[in-house]
């Protein structure tokens, strides 16, 4: 007859398979967390890229609107994306109210330094550069990402 103490607990075997088997499920669940963490980020750079894009394109507006002063000659955009946070004078309100058109400028989210001011993060394009190879200029027509890597859907970071 078996003593009460002998049964209890598990032996060497039933303990080394199953630390193998939860071995083997991390193992498995580990790609499946970096392409969600992946994703993540990409739509975070997805959206910073909106609402920067959608803050110059209504800077540009109000410019055509006659709200933005602009000089003579120039295509109406930002002269740098602070102005998009700092605001502009309103060229129409009797009072010159400034024209906010971002809350905060937001950050590359794959940017690898996270101690560089924000403004930084972006690449940045003129109204006079090609679109082939982006320039900075007198002016901020567009932005793009600065990461040298390539999105899930195969189009590089930089060409979003």
């Amino acid at each position: 007859m078996k003593s009460a103490g002998a049964s209890r607990g598990f032996t060497l075997i039933e303990l080394i398979v199953t630390v193998a088997i939860v071995a083997l499920l991390a193992t498995a669940a580990m790609p499946v967390a970096q392409l969600a963490f992946k994703r993540t980020r990409e739509q975070d750079l997805t959206l910073a890229l909106r609402q920067i894009r959608g803050a110059i394109d209504a800077y540009h507006d109000a410019a055509l609107a006659g709200r933005v002063a602009i000089e003579a000659g120039t295509p109406g955009y930002p002269k740098d994306l602070k102005l998009l946070v700092d605001g502009v004078p309103d060229a129409k309100d009797p009072e010159g109210k400034r024209i906010y058109f971002l809350r905060r400028l937001p950050r590359d989210p794959l940017f690898p330094d996270t101690a560089t001011p924000a403004e930084q993060t972006w690449g940045l394009r003129s109204y006079a550069s090609p679109a082939e190879a982006p320039t900075p200029g007198d002016d901020v027509y567009d932005i793009h990402s600065l990461h040298q890597g390539t999105g899930l859907n195969g189009v590089a970071y930089s060409q979003w």
